[in-house]
């Protein structure tokens, strides 16, 4: 199914803001214009004057926002339009159980990795770890490979992302695909809104996290026994840290290798998924084939919502 063809289904896409602000807020403007020249429906419920503090507006106007987009029947996508920070607080006063019998199609990363953990753990409903509108959508210079991923991905009914990096084992196993931002995820562990995944593929981003943090976040994953559970680690974009004289070495292949002898699950690289401009989306809670070789590996995504069947 082609982007086309997806617009002539009068496709809705919502615009919340459950985290921060647009930064540049002509994006909003730029990324409505370009989808409704492509057919695409735009249902916009973010309102830059209405921002607080650092946040796309307070915590009840941006919870309204969210229960606004579930509530609107011509709405089939709902979208985040930057991470930042803000989920955390909402988590409490989110309606999961609203939000996953609207049937909609919720997608973001980074910040919006804590909505998805507290809804596939509430409801075992899905999500897209995908695009924001702002960055994505409405960038002065879209990435053409970011978009057409997360129209692939939306039109179904399987997804294929692929990866290449040294070192990786070889697998072919099954599972659950779950993950997101690895601060956001160790930020409800322990809670209410973690959820318990056997058997599961875990993909993991972050940015400016240093190695020894990294590494710190996945032992108490270890610790907590989740990683136990789990096929494999494959892990996506962690740049933006700085190293100091004071590391003497450690890097993040360093901490990679420790990782890797150390954890109970095979790890891979070379995913990418991040902050990083070219990214795949990723369906949180599809079922996944991954097939890992010393040429590369394939994850095979399968029983998702899409817009066949949201």
């Amino acid at each position: 199914m082609t982007l086309q063809q997806i617009a002539h289904q009068k496709l809705g896409i919502a615009l919340v803001a459950p985290g921060g602000y647009a930064p540049e807020p002509e994006a909003i403007g730029r990324g409505i214009a370009r989808l409704e020249a492509q057919g695409i429906l735009v249902h916009n419920y973010y309102d830059h004057d209405a921002r607080h503090l650092r946040f796309g507006a307070s915590d009840a106007g941006r919870l309204a926002q969210l229960n606004a987009a579930a509530d609107d029947p011509d709405v089939q996508v709902v979208m985040a339009i930057r991470g930042q920070y803000g989920m955390s607080r909402l988590l409490p006063q989110i309606d999961f159980e609203r939000m996953a019998a609207s049937g909609k199609i919720f997608v973001g990363y980074s910040d919006v990795t804590a909505f998805q953990m507290g809804l596939y753990a509430k409801t075992r409903a899905l999500s897209y770890a995908g695009p924001m509108f702002a960055g994505d959508f409405g960038a002065a210079e879209p990435v053409d490979f970011t978009l057409d991923d997360f129209w692939h991905c939306l039109a179904g009914p399987t997804h294929v992302v692929s990866g290449t990096a040294a070192g990786n084992p070889a697998l072919d196993v099954g599972g659950t695909v779950w993950g997101g931002n690895l601060a956001m995820i160790m930020s409800v562990a322990g809670t209410e809104y973690f959820p318990p995944v056997d058997g599961g593929i875990l993909f993991l981003e972050d940015i400016a996290e240093h190695p020894y943090r990294i590494e710190r976040m996945l032992l108490q994953l270890m610790h907590a026994g989740v990683l136990q559970r789990q096929q494999a680690i494959v892990l996506g974009d962690f740049s933006g840290y700085r190293l100091s004289p004071g590391d003497n070495g450690y890097d993040f292949e360093q901490m990679l290798a420790y990782l890797r002898q150390t954890l109970p699950c095979p790890v891979l690289t070379g995913l990418a998924f991040g902050h990083i401009p070219r990214r795949v989306t990723i369906p949180f809670g599809a079922q996944g084939r991954l097939v890992s070789s010393d040429s590369g590996w394939t994850l095979t995504l399968s029983d998702y919502p899409t817009v066949r069947t949201a």
